[in-house]
């Protein structure tokens, strides 16, 4: 295990082959892969919502002379501005209500470059562990939705996980790989 792999979740690792260029980290969490991506001289924009998140990323970037800008935002609303190779959403639109979630799913797919890549994970149906969630918004996306969203886009990889969560309820996952159109 090599620059800090050994912190990502399997979500990011599944992530991790497929960064290249300039990658936008959205719920980027403590910067685990934002980390891991720089260290790798990917430029790298981290955005979440959490203050100490981005603080604790920002000094760690600095400490260590990486290429990340650190942002805290509101991503329930956030705009993109930028272009990017790939772009990352592990494990945030799911606490989006159903329109927010898809209108920002929409941005990450918008704000590729042709033939960059899109890696996105949610929690999808059939996930009973629902404790973390406000019941006023969250999405649970459909087993083949997400998929689904990405017609036309060449699908690199597409894992379905389970995890046992407490009380014997389950947390399942869908981590899609794709490649945008070149035109």
């Amino acid at each position: 295990v090599q620059d800090g792999a050994f912190d990502l979740n399997p979500f990011e690792l599944v992530a991790l082959p497929h960064l290249h260029g300039r990658v936008l980290d959205f719920g980027c969490g403590l910067g685990n892969l934002a980390v891991a991506a720089a260290r790798r001289g990917h430029p790298v924009v981290a955005l979440d919502a959490s203050e100490a998140a981005i603080t604790h990323l920002q000094q760690l970037a600095v400490a260590q002379s990486l290429p990340i800008e650190a942002l805290q935002a509101d991503l329930r609303g956030y705009a993109i501005h930028s272009q990017f190779e790939t772009a990352v959403s592990i494990g945030l639109l799911m606490f989006f209500d159903r329109d927010s979630a898809l209108k920002q799913l929409a941005q990450l797919q918008a704000c590729l470059c042709p033939g960059g890549v899109a890696v996105v994970n949610v929690l999808i149906e059939g996930t009973t562990y629902l404790d973390m969630f406000d019941p006023q918004s969250y999405y649970l996306f459909g087993r083949e939705e997400l998929p689904a969203l990405f017609t036309g886009w060449e699908l690199l990889d597409t894992v379905y996980q389970s995890f046992a969560a407490p009380h014997g309820q389950t947390k399942s996952f869908v981590t899609l790989v794709a490649r945008k159109p070149l035109a």
